[in-house]
This record gives C-alpha cells, structure tokens and sequence, in this order.
C-alpha cells in the first residue's frame, strides 16, 4: 500500500501534506480501502477554527458513515468542492485530487505530534 514519505499522518488514517502554514488534509488510501466506495463528502466545519481531534465533517460510503477528525488546530480554509460532484475522487486518487481540506494552523509545534510514513506504516501491521 502506498504511503507517500512526504506526508504526515495519524492514528485516525488522516493524511496531512504541509505547505508553509497551512495544512492539507485527506483520508489515507488505507483508511478510503476501509470504508469502500466513497459517495458523499461532507464538510460543515468551513471557515470555522477547531481543535486537533474534534470533528469537522464525514465521509459517507455505500454501507458506513466515519466522521473526519482534525489532525492539528486551526482554521478550516478550504473545501475541496470537486467532491460535491466526484466523491470518488477519494477513493480513485487519496493523495491527490481527493484531499478533502485545507487548514491555517494554529499552532505549528502540532506537527510534532503527527506520524511519520514509517510509523503510520507500524500501526497498521
């Protein structure tokens, strides 16, 4: 399974690629393997600024709904809208067309507490 070395992740199968201060967030290929074949992206948190670890939105799967968790504090900037219309998108391409938001973070020291490639890696097996 591919975990991009560039990218940070947690425990929740959340991904997050770092661009200055803001953060780019989506679902793992695990975690879209999971849960199927992806038809509804929901994100309610727009504009809103939330804790690391609260919830901002759902991914909605033929048979299951698993809630969104933020991965580090900040302010939801960015939805990609593309998912209104190609919810599949996350499952076709996790890491790239099918990121889910963009977020200005709060607190950069966050990142520490982010997993690397190898240790998501660990978790898994």
């Amino acid at each position: 399974m591919d975990f991009p070395q560039e990218l940070k992740y947690t425990k929740d199968h959340e991904w997050i690629r770092i661009e200055g201060d803001i953060a780019v967030i989506g679902i793992t290929a695990y975690a879209q393997g999971e849960l199927g074949d992806i038809v509804y992206v929901d994100v309610d948190a727009l504009g809103e600024t939330l804790d690391a670890e609260e919830t901002f939105g759902s991914v909605e799967a033929v048979k299951t709904v698993s809630d969104l968790f933020m991965p580090l504090g900040g302010e939801i900037i960015e939805f990609n809208e593309e998912l209104e219309e190609t919810p599949e998108a996350v499952n076709e391409d996790p890491y790239g067309k099918g990121w889910m938001v963009k977020v200005k973070i709060s607190d950069s020291s966050e990142l520490d507490t982010l997993l690397s490639a190898a240790d998501y890696q660990k978790i898994l097996s």
